[in-house]
Formats: structure tokens, C-alpha cells, sequence
């Protein structure tokens, strides 16, 4: 007869933690693209919003900032991916 064995419920824990967090690890060069291509059309988006709210020059000035730091985030994503993937 089979014998029950009882796991940890920190071991079980332990390992759902693990699994989940391999659904939200950026892997290959083509999901970092999608991700970049998110944040950059959220970026416009509040950027849209900063003119609408903001008329004139400074609105502008926030309008471009935005993309701007979805550049350096996006190299950054993208040299990460390459490190790992070597």
C-alpha cells in the first residue's frame, strides 16, 4: 500500500511563487518588443494628456520627456535580455 506523504506548506508555497514569476520574466527579444511597444503607447497616451492639460510650451516639454524614458527603459530591457540570453 502507497504511503501518504505530507509536503510543507512553505515548500508548496515556495514552488506556486516560482511559477508565477516565470510568467511575468521577459525571455526572448520579441516579448522585451511587445513590452516596449506597451510602454511607449502608454507613454503617448499621458503625453496626450499633458497637452490637453498643461497648454503651451510646458505641455509640449512633458509630452516629449515621456517617450524619452520609454527609450532608456526599452535599452535597458533589451541589454538585459541579450546578457541572458548569451
Amino acid at each position: 500500500m502507497a504511503e501518504n506523504r505530507y509536503w510543507r506548506a512553505t515548500c508548496l508555497v515556495n514552488d506556486m511563487f516560482t511559477k508565477i514569476a516565470r510568467l511575468f520574466t521577459i525571455k526572448t527579444k520579441f516579448e522585451a518588443f511587445m513590452v516596449i511597444y506597451g510602454l511607449g503607447l502608454g507613454a503617448t497616451e499621458r503625453g496626450v494628456h499633458y497637452v490637453r492639460d498643461y497648454p503651451g510650451m510646458g505641455g509640449w516639454l512633458l509630452f516629449s520627456l515621456c517617450p524619452i524614458a520609454v527609450f532608456m527603459a526599452g535599452g535597458r530591457i533589451l541589454e538585459s535580455v541579450e546578457r541572458n540570453s548569451e
